[in-house]
């Protein structure tokens, strides 16, 4: 069920869920923290709400979805309520701020935070320079950004060390979790020769490929290479063995190759956004090995 509220103040629409509450049987009961997500309002909304209702459905949260109008406009809010099949396992409440109102969202949002429960900020397009220190990450034990998409995504990226702070983190690093895990478990099938030097290759404008490539960095004494060109992350070994695991951009399969041992091929799709989102939503504590990769990125050899 939607509904709308235009022109509307946060009292009117506090009491409004309250009334839903009340009417429709929707309770905050059992739900485990609140996401804000602060966005623009364009034709990515949806999409973005979407996801949240997924990630939703492994974290019963109240959403509040912040979407920024257009600074000039008169100052207005436009509230909307969705609950039941409209809002996963969430209730969302999507608040559209427009003209000096936008510039004003943590006052918008503190009415909703639900008590006792802890806060957690998502930036789906453009993030505040320091998460930290912007007027909603103050309010969240947990920031959240996306650097993929982004105008320059590897100057992003690398940016995130110098405004880094516990609780930070970045769905770039959440795209590469089965990546990691599959290296791990490969690197863990003996001989356990010393790494000499890792080379991580792809997309130019794909930040999860620096990620993996600063998690290596800060894990080996060796060089560690980017490139750009095809999809794989090549180890090489003291003795002349190596590991490869590569996969076409577009394709859902890898394959893992490794010296003197039979190739062998391994599911390893694309994540979405949701199940990254899911991932993130499930530790609410300092994420040391994203640390330790941002500051591994330092080591690393664009070539």
């Amino acid at each position: 069920m939607i509904t709308d509220l235009p022109s509307t103040t946060t009292t009117a629409v506090s009491k409004k869920l309250v009334e839903l509450r009340k009417t429709g049987g929707a309770v905050t009961l059992g739900r485990v923290l609140t996401l804000v997500v602060c966005t623009r309002d364009s034709e990515n909304a949806e999409e973005i709400i979407d996801a949240a209702n997924e990630a939703s459905r492994e974290h019963p949260c109240r959403v509040i979805v912040v979407a920024r109008g257009p600074r000039e406009a008169h100052s207005r809010l436009d509230a909307q309520i969705r609950v039941g099949g409209d809002a996963g396992a969430s209730e969302v409440v999507v608040l559209r701020l427009y003209g000096e109102l936008a510039d004003h969202e943590s006052s918008v949002v503190v009415p909703f935070l639900l008590p006792d429960t802890p806060v957690v900020a998502w930036w789906p397009e453009n993030s505040p320079a320091v998460p930290a220190r912007d007027p909603v990450g103050r309010l969240a034990i947990r920031r959240i950004t996306d650097a993929t998409g982004r105008e320059n995504p590897t100057a992003e990226i690398k940016g995130r060390l110098a405004s880094y702070t516990e609780g930070d983190t970045d769905l770039a690093w959440s795209r590469v979790t089965y990546w990691r895990a599959l290296i791990a478990a490969a690197l863990d099938v003996p001989p356990h020769a010393p790494i000499e030097s890792a080379i991580v290759s792809g997309l130019l404008e794909e930040p999860a490929v620096d990620l993996i490539a600063g998690w290596l960095a800060s894990c080996v004494d060796g060089p560690v290479d980017r490139r750009t060109g095809e999809l794989y992350v090549e180890i090489r070994f003291a003795g002349g063995d190596s590991m490869r695991i590569s996969r076409p951009q577009t394709e859902t399969t890898a394959t893992v190759s490794r010296t003197g041992k039979p190739d062998s091929r391994v599911a390893l799709g694309r994540r979405e956004t949701r199940d990254c989102l899911a991932e993130e939503l499930r530790r609410l504590d300092p994420d040391e090995i994203y640390e330790a990769a941002l500051a591994g990125l330092t080591k690393v050899n664009y070539v």
